[in-house]
């Protein structure tokens, strides 16, 4: 069974196990990578049959990929810093960032 993902493109959010924050650029309804790279770096072993997230990490020149159980919604919302934003985003309005084809 595939679970709808809790967050969404452009929403600020804190990582619990490594207390970083950053914006999510994209989403996969369950883990996309590959097995070599989840047996390297997924150490907690998080479920592939759920959504994980591609993040841009806050103050960082680095994104990371990221299970949606070690996610949650960040209390501070503040802009991000990352060279990338301007790349995958055309603005940001109350708390979130919003991609090129997403209007308001």
């Amino acid at each position: 069974m595939i679970q709808q993902a809790k967050f969404q493109i452009g929403e600020i959010v804190n990582h619990l196990k490594f207390d970083y924050r950053g914006v999510i650029f994209e989403a996969d309804a369950v883990f996309s990578l590959t097995d070599e790279w989840y047996e390297q770096v997924a150490k907690s072993r998080p479920p592939k049959d759920e959504p994980w997230y591609h993040v841009l990490v806050d103050k960082a020149e680095h994104s990371t990929y990221v299970a949606e159980r070690h996610l949650i919604t960040a209390g501070d919302i503040s802009e991000i810093l990352h060279p990338a934003l301007e790349d995958l985003f055309e603005y940001y309005t109350k708390g979130r960032y919003y991609s090129r084809q997403v209007k308001m």
